[in-house]
């Protein structure tokens, strides 16, 4: 399936500028739906801008970024009274710019968007179509943004980019603790269905793992980030989500959690915790230097981020409704046409019989999943790659360790990770007569 999606991206990247000719240059590969492939092309859009944003950071390329047009004379005064020219961060400021086009692209598209309920919108043309025309807008955007002067521009887009990449942090955590219930719930239900003690011994054997290296991670966080004398806020760090990872792992087996999920236990657990070490050494990683023995993690920004939004398509994309009205019951997000998602099979399907439908319309009754929504996330996701890659506004091309600010964003998400885990467990309880399954 994946081929057969590439296949079709790789032809509407080709030649599509209008729905037409993505129609017409799609008729050459198997079939695929509009959802699908359309979502594919925006995550290469995506994945590309971030490749030349790291591009951008290489050493070699120092001297070269110099000659761009915001470095002539330009400098900028940016919070804490540290003066940013382009001698010292220039590979800064072009992510800064790269990134700003980028974001711009996917506001201005989740406004087009706004209240589009299926394919029948006239809308539709631009939100699946005129791939040559929106990448060949990015391309312009990000080059008119060299072309930005510096002044207040780094430190204000600074805060835009610390606030988006905060809001993306969160629904990353929503995402990772919806595939510990998820896979916890479809193994267990595996074992319950063939009483097979295969499935029995994996769900044990990934509870261990999991928990194994929570713990080693524990242990490694208190060898290189903390001294016997000294580095207390460390020491706190990791101490508190010690403890806050052993409450959640009791409320998750605990009687009266139990009896509104069944399947609830160790497994979910385990993934959070594991997930919650993740974090606390991400925090610590930009701890104070005399506290830390380590290198930056932006050098794992890239697969990480990859992965993330990998999931983010296949989850956010297709069962938002379900995530996030289950994690709030009481503010459920209500995604236009998301009923429709049940119906993509029988569109689909109605389509794949037609042997002249290449790409097929599954959008047409509904959308499957939220155009807007889509393009925020997508957003945020931009903001999140310019203060990973940029080490959360440190500037300095060589992306030094030691960020308070960024220590103290990501710590305070792995207490809301925590915190939303613990929900998820007593929401069935809180709201007994809402359907959490």
């Amino acid at each position: 399936m994946g081929a057969v999606l590439g296949l079709c991206s790789a032809a509407q990247m080709a030649c599509c500028l209008t729905s037409a000719a993505c129609s017409l240059c799609c008729s050459a590969c198997p079939s695929c739906t509009n959802s699908t492939s359309t979502r594919l092309m925006y995550t290469i859009m995506l994945l590309l801008m971030m490749i030349v944003a790291c591009v951008t950071l290489a050493p070699g390329l120092h001297e070269q970024l110099k000659k761009v047009p915001f470095c002539e004379n330009s400098t900028g005064i940016v919070p804490g009274n540290f003066k940013v020219d382009c001698d010292q961060a220039v590979g800064y400021l072009a992510v800064y710019r790269i990134c700003f086009a980028t974001c711009l692209f996917f506001v201005l598209m989740a406004l087009i968007m706004l209240g589009v309920k299926s394919s029948k919108d006239p809308r539709a043309g631009i939100q699946n179509g005129f791939w040559g025309i929106k990448y060949l807008l990015v391309i312009g955007g990000v080059i008119g943004a060299f072309f930005i002067p510096e002044g207040q521009f780094a430190s204000t887009w600074m805060v835009f980019g610390m606030i988006g990449g905060f809001f993306f942090i969160i629904i990353q955590l929503i995402l990772i603790i919806d595939f510990a219930h998820s896979w916890a719930e479809r193994w267990v239900s595996n074992y319950e269905e063939t009483q097979s003690r295969t499935w029995y011994a994996a769900l044990l054997l990934s509870m261990l793992t999991c928990f194994t290296l929570a713990l080693t991670g524990i242990v490694l966080l208190y060898v290189y980030y903390t001294k016997p004398s000294g580095c207390d806020l460390s020491k706190f760090f990791i101490s508190f989500n010690l403890i806050l990872v052993v409450i959640a792992s009791a409320i998750s087996i605990l009687p009266s959690v139990q009896e509104y999920q069944p399947r609830s236990g160790l497994l979910q657990s385990s993934v959070v915790s594991l997930y919650v070490m993740y974090l606390t050494w991400s925090a610590l990683s930009n701890s104070p230097a005399e506290c830390n023995a380590t290198i930056s993690e932006n050098q794992q920004v890239t697969i990480t981020f990859i992965i993330q939004l990998s999931y983010s398509e296949l989850r956010v994309f297709h069962k938002s409704h379900d995530v996030f009205s289950n994690f709030f019951p009481s503010c459920p997000l209500v995604i236009s046409g998301y009923g429709s998602v049940e119906g993509d099979g029988g569109e689909a399907a109605r389509g794949a019989g037609d042997a002249e439908a290449k790409v097929v319309d599954n959008e047409g009754d509904g959308v499957a999943y939220s155009w807007t929504f889509f393009h925020v996330v997508f957003a945020l996701a931009t903001l999140y790659v310019m203060m990973t890659l940029t080490n959360w506004f440190n500037p300095s091309s060589q992306l030094s360790k030691e960020n308070v600010a960024s220590m103290w964003i990501k710590i305070t998400s792995s207490w809301l990770c925590i915190g939303l885990y613990i929900w998820t467990l007593v929401a069935p309880a809180v709201f007994p007569d809402r359907d959490f399954n």
